[in-house]
């Protein structure tokens, strides 16, 4: 199998593993930073949600595996491209890979604070402050990733105009909720929407770039 094409299915694979993970998480009543819930609220239910959040977790690492192989079809085939093509696609591999490991740090939380909520409240204050400031830093490894891939992308003819607009639009909402990420230390970040609707962004960019690659 050709490494475009693990590519292109490593790309599709994290946005459906993730859009499930994501699914469940919110059914369960896992709270989320822009949620806007107070400690106490919070602490309940992640007092509630304790078991509930393993079985989700355990596909989480697929999520990285895929997204990891669908930046590497990309880099692949845009690094060695004319004039910056390649520091381009250099940026946004560079953006994959640290929000390989924020989000990493951002899972590990989810279960301090769980143990936390179930086992004494002293420390949830800080874990859930770090929590949510790294969920927020995170959105500007996105912006890195779609802003490299996309300029990459267009460089090498291989992003149409629709994806382009599509990717740079996200990035720039992306990093424009990332600015915001110290005053959402308790949650209920005001340019919350701007980053999900950057993140559903993402994710659409993903499945087309995707699809791309297959299709070489």
């Amino acid at each position: 199998m050709e490494f475009t094409v693990l590519g292109g299915l490593g790309g599709i694979g994290f946005v459906l593993v993730g859009v499930v993970i994501n699914a469940v998480y919110l059914r369960s009543g896992l709270p989320l930073p822009t949620s806007g819930k107070g400690l106490d609220a919070t602490t309940d239910s992640y007092n509630g949600i304790a078991d509930a959040l393993k079985k989700p977790s355990v596909l989480v690492p697929l999520t990285w595996l895929c997204l990891t192989l669908f930046a590497a079809g990309l880099l692949s085939v845009l690094w060695r491209g004319n004039g910056d093509q390649g520091a381009w696609a250099l940026v946004g591999f560079a953006g994959v890979l640290l929000q390989n490991a924020t989000f990493t740090c951002v899972e590990a939380l989810r279960f301090s604070m769980a143990t936390a909520a179930r086992h004494g409240r002293g420390e949830m204050a800080g874990l859930w402050g770090m929590s949510n400031v790294l969920f927020g830093f995170n959105q500007a490894f996105l912006a890195m990733a779609l802003l490299g891939f996309t300029a990459a992308g267009v460089s090498a003819g291989l992003v149409p105009v629709w994806q382009a607009g599509l990717g740079y639009v996200s990035a720039a909402l992306l990093l424009l909720s990332a600015l915001a990420a110290p005053y959402n230390v308790e949650g209920g970040n005001r340019l919350g929407l701007a980053g999900l609707i950057g993140w559903l962004g993402w994710i659409t960019w993903i499945v087309a770039y995707s699809v791309s690659l297959l299709l070489r």
